[in-house]
């Protein structure tokens, strides 16, 4: 089962991938996303079970309100993970692009649009081993976890079209994927690379899309010739 996420499920979706771990998550918004992702059966000792993709979660309901088992919530991390399904991107044509990148997604839009609706690219991991987050230190050992280069080559494959490229990434330095994904360009695709017009920090937690659009136009805008 796969259906549309609500702008609040993608919320408490994007919150559980979150590090530091997500510490105020309330159980009901919890439920209310896997339900929206998966079938749901409830067996006869209260469990809840979510199957997606041929994978299963056995999630034993918190007596509180929110969700404070980390090794629950890790547990749902890792099932989102392992029962994603990879989506062969598309090639975003000509245009004038917007990435908004973090180690969790990329989301491409054309700028020019008003409402543009972006195409969304996840990491692949097939068999749930790896984090989407690079260089962050592993909960359980304290070791980093190994980049997913495929992510960024899906990037690049969706990016083949523009003629312009601008990314807004949330830091900068080792750990930013949008500097990673300008390393990957600049190495593996230098056509691409050279259509980069643009970097730029946002903080795009707290940033409506149509602010994200609107800010893309404007520096497109002021970076015509």
């Amino acid at each position: 089962m796969e259906t549309q996420m609500s702008k609040t499920h993608q919320t408490t979706y994007n919150a559980v991938f979150e590090h530091p771990i997500a510490r105020n998550l309330q159980w009901h918004d919890v439920r209310s996303m896997l339900s929206a992702l998966t079938d749901v059966e409830e067996e006869h000792n209260g469990n809840l079970r979510f199957t997606r993709n041929g994978e299963t979660l056995t999630v034993h309901p918190p007596k509180h309100k929110d969700l404070s088992d980390m090794q629950e919530l890790m547990k749902i991390r890792h099932f989102l993970e392992r029962s994603a399904v990879p989506v062969e991107p598309t090639v975003a044509e000509g245009g004038h692009l917007l990435v908004v990148i973090d180690h969790r997604e990329a989301r491409i839009y054309k700028a020019e649009l008003h409402g543009s609706v972006p195409e969304r690219i996840t990491p692949y991991d097939p068999d749930g081993s790896h984090r989407h987050l690079h260089n962050l230190e592993d909960e359980a050992n304290g070791q980093r976890q190994p980049e997913i280069k495929s992510f960024y080559e899906d990037i690049a494959r969706s990016l083949s079209g523009a003629e312009k490229i601008l990314i807004f990434g949330s830091s900068t330095g080792a750990s930013s994927a949008m500097d990673y994904l300008l390393a990957e360009l600049k190495e593996h695709h230098p056509d691409l690379a050279r259509r980069v017009v643009g970097t730029i920090v946002v903080n795009e937690q707290h940033m409506t899309e149509d602010q994200l659009l609107a800010q893309a136009r404007s520096f497109y805008a002021a970076n015509e010739p």
